[in-house]
């Protein structure tokens, strides 16, 4: 057991012992297909059921969990919440088809079902979202273990929260999972259905709720205020990204991310580079060890450490561009809040735009060949990470184009709604179980 666990750290970053001869050997193979690697030692860990860790990765959850015991905050450049940035308004768009469809799932759920994935608005399962592959910290209901039908309902909410591209990318995820437990031979640690939703408060018209599905490279957060809809945090990520044979032949997932960054990252002159590109290079050796997190990688604001982090602008600003560079990164913050349904995505971008001026681009890796790398968008209204990652799946020791993790984050306590919900609150009063508003 002992020599599979000390494989899995290094597929994660957790021993510092050396893999320069990793990096030679498999430097030059960042744009391979995925099939050209083998498959990694894994030990198995269930997605399914609640499964006992050794020591390493017993006290990493731990301290993980131990975040949520610390009010929500949430992110900011400095350690100070900027107020102000998100008022509680009508948008003009409905979120019926959303709240319908949440309605028509829990419906179709047995009672002992229904008290599983029916959570308080504040319960604090709504922040203890992990996207790896074993079961850490799951609830709610699992989708494999619904009928077809039912689990179509779930799927619908996704289809009514998310874009078009955003729910088949959701989707080809899921599917993607499924390939995992093929090709590494673990049918109980991967698959397309170990999915958990969870709802936080009752679908309804006037009083604010929410839901999560959560596992495997998807987990996603929606929460209804009002016509107000937020999808934050949200995580998507997958190992493979592309594939050309086979059932699934011609999915690719994150190729408008991927395009967008190197779309702008490619448009900087060399001045304007020099203060985007924080690191040349994101192979191991080239990094230091705060930059090689066993979860996240270089993201900073992955699950829980992000709920509350403190990521201070970097990069070059938005202020220093040109026009059309602007309309790149533009492009590139689109591509992300694009998950959303379009008439909710159009709303959030409108935030975007009142904060342009305000707006950092930031790079790690490779810029002119086909390696790796990481970038960070941030605002005041919006952070998004996009990382490379090494194999976990696979055994290719340094991160490459066939594993990644992106995170969409709403700074200043926007994520969950929070900033939303405590102007709700301010202006409703619950405590009797009616909607009223306060005098």
């Amino acid at each position: 057991m002992y020599k599979y666990t000390a494989r899995l750290i290094v597929h994660w970053g957790m021993l510092g012992c050396p893999q320069a001869g990793r990096t030679a050997v498999t430097k030059g193979r960042d744009m391979e297909h995925w099939t050209d690697f083998g498959v990694g030692q894994l030990p198995s860990f269930s997605a399914r059921k609640r499964v006992e860790f050794p020591p390493p990765f017993e006290a990493l959850f731990g301290e993980l969990a131990g975040t949520v015991q610390r009010p929500l905050q949430g992110l900011t450049s400095d350690g100070t919440v900027q107020a102000g940035l998100f008022p509680l308004r009508s948008t003009g768009v409905s979120t019926a088809p959303i709240t319908d469809a949440a309605r028509h799932f829990l419906g179709a759920l047995s009672a002992d079902q229904r008290q599983r994935a029916v959570f308080p608005l504040d319960a604090a399962e709504r922040r203890m979202w992990l996207n790896i592959h074993p079961f850490v910290f799951r609830h709610g209901v699992m989708l494999e273990d619904l009928p077809p039908a039912t689990r179509q309902l779930g799927l619908r909410l996704l289809e009514a929260s998310l874009s078009a591209r955003g729910f088949a990318q959701a989707r080809d995820i899921m599917r993607l999972n499924r390939l995992l437990a093929e090709v590494t031979g673990l049918p109980d640690d991967f698959g397309e259905w170990p999915y958990f939703l969870s709802f936080y408060g009752e679908p309804d018209a006037e009083r604010p709720w929410a839901w999560q599905i959560d596992g495997h490279h998807l987990c996603l957060n929606g929460t209804v205020i009002g016509d107000q809809f937020l999808l934050t945090p949200s995580f998507m990520g997958s190992e493979p990204c592309q594939v050309f044979d086979g059932p699934l032949a011609g999915t690719m997932v994150f190729t408008a991310e991927e395009r967008a960054g190197l779309d702008l990252i490619r448009s900087l002159d060399d001045r304007q580079a020099a203060q985007a590109v924080l690191r040349p290079s994101i192979y191991p050796d080239d990094l230091p060890a705060e930059l090689q997190d066993p979860l996240d990688g270089r993201i900073q604001a992955g699950a829980f450490r992000g709920d509350n982090a403190v990521v201070a602008y970097a990069g070059v600003c938005a202020a220093d561009l040109t026009g059309i560079q602007r309309r790149c990164l533009r492009a590139l913050v689109a591509a992300y809040v694009g998950w959303t349904s379009e008439g909710h995505s159009g709303v959030k971008m409108s935030e975007v735009d009142q904060h342009l001026d305000e707006t950092y681009f930031a790079w790690m890796g490779a810029v002119a060949d086909d390696g790796p790398f990481y970038y960070r968008v941030q605002s005041p209204v919006v952070l998004i990470e996009f990382d490379h990652h090494p194999g976990v799946a696979f055994d290719n020791f340094v991160p490459s184009r066939n594993h990644i993790h992106a995170v969409v984050r709403t700074p200043n306590g926007g994520d969950y709604g929070l900033d939303l919900l405590r102007q709700h609150h301010e202006r409703y009063d619950h405590s009797t179980g009616i909607h009223t508003a306060r005098p």
